[in-house]
């Protein structure tokens, strides 16, 4: 049984594990950012001190094997009311962070709950949050601020988790003992980089013998990777790995409808590939256009990887493909 372990955050990850969930004999390991403040997450940590759930929800979502009805319920958000634009998913996981005393176990509950395929690990059980500080000074405070920022791309001198946190000794188990291990797509600064600021990942992505893939984002977002290309991407990421350690980087070439682009000028550009590099795949890989959700606090990218497509191009990577029995009816 082949050992795949990816790390990122909610909605990058969700895309990956909903196609991965359905090959057989895999073991999946789904390594998660703990430093989401931003929208209903957010209010939680806030109001009640427990740790972000948005992230690990999306992924215990990702990974079930549930009815629909189950998985609708865990996404579900509330359109009024004092509870407007919290999911009840998150408000689920933190109330079983209460009674059971530890967030690590409440996701477990879940995951028997929605009978997933696969573990979803927190990279960290600290309460972290994410900030940086720009070349002029400026202190974004948490992951919200940095997501909304417009200003990341005139230069930034630091990002740091406050407090600095060790690492979930589970999820550094995974990297270590994983065949395979799948980076991004995500955002890049508050998903990607956020896990890799955690003591003791960036070590174990360097020392673990899997076979490394990076997935390149569809797009870049305006004011934190704006005009950047696949090389950007990969020196970015790199310089907080402290290597290039990718065996291959995974790069989509199918181009959205003209008239969506256009629609997302204001909010970011598509990524191009400038690599000649024989490490780089780059294939169709583009999904059909998500629904944005008008009671979500936080808006969220709506071009996505298609889940199928990802999954079987991993596969196709490793040369394993031939050998695993797939389905990918999502």
């Amino acid at each position: 049984m082949k050992r795949v372990c990816t790390i990122g955050g909610g909605t990058g990850n969700f895309v990956v594990l909903r196609g991965l969930k359905h090959i057989i004999d895999l073991d999946i390991s789904a390594i998660v950012s703990m430093a989401d403040d931003g929208g209903s997450t957010g209010i939680l940590r806030d109001e009640l001190g427990v740790l972000p759930a948005g992230d690990a929800r999306q992924c215990v979502v990702a990974l079930s094997n549930s009815s629909r009805l189950m998985r609708n319920l865990m996404n579900y958000r509330f359109e009024n009311g004092g509870l407007r634009g919290h999911s009840f998913g998150n408000l689920f996981l933190s109330a079983l962070e209460k009674v059971t005393g530890s967030f690590e176990k409440a996701v477990e509950e879940v995951g028997k709950i929605l009978n997933i395929r696969g573990k979803v690990l927190p990279v960290t059980t600290q309460q972290v949050r994410l900030k940086m500080v720009l070349k002029d000074r400026t202190v974004l405070e948490g992951e919200k601020e940095i997501y909304l920022s417009q200003e990341i791309d005139k230069g930034y001198k630091s990002i740091f988790l406050e407090p600095h946190p060790t690492a979930n000794p589970q999820a550094i188990d995974a990297i270590l003992n994983a065949d395979l291990i799948v980076i991004g797509p995500g955002g890049l600064h508050t998903s990607l980089i956020a896990n890799l600021l955690v003591e003791g990942v960036a070590e174990a992505v360097l020392k673990s013998k899997a076979v490394k893939v990076f997935v390149v984002n569809l797009m870049n977002r305006k004011g934190q990777t704006t005009n950047f290309k696949v090389s950007d991407y990969i020196k970015e990421i790199s310089k907080f790995i402290g290597a290039d350690v990718f065996d291959y980087i995974l790069v989509n070439s199918e181009l959205p409808p003209k008239e969506l682009i256009e629609v997302y000028r204001e909010e970011g550009d598509l990524v191009k590939n400038d690599m000649d590099d024989p490490r780089v795949v780059a294939i169709p890989m583009l999904g059909g256009l998500q629904k944005e959700d008008g009671n979500d606090l936080m808006k969220r990218n709506l071009i996505r990887h298609d889940s199928g497509k990802l999954a079987e191009a991993l596969l196709k990577i490793v040369g394993k493909i031939e050998d695993l029995c797939c389905s990918f009816s999502i």
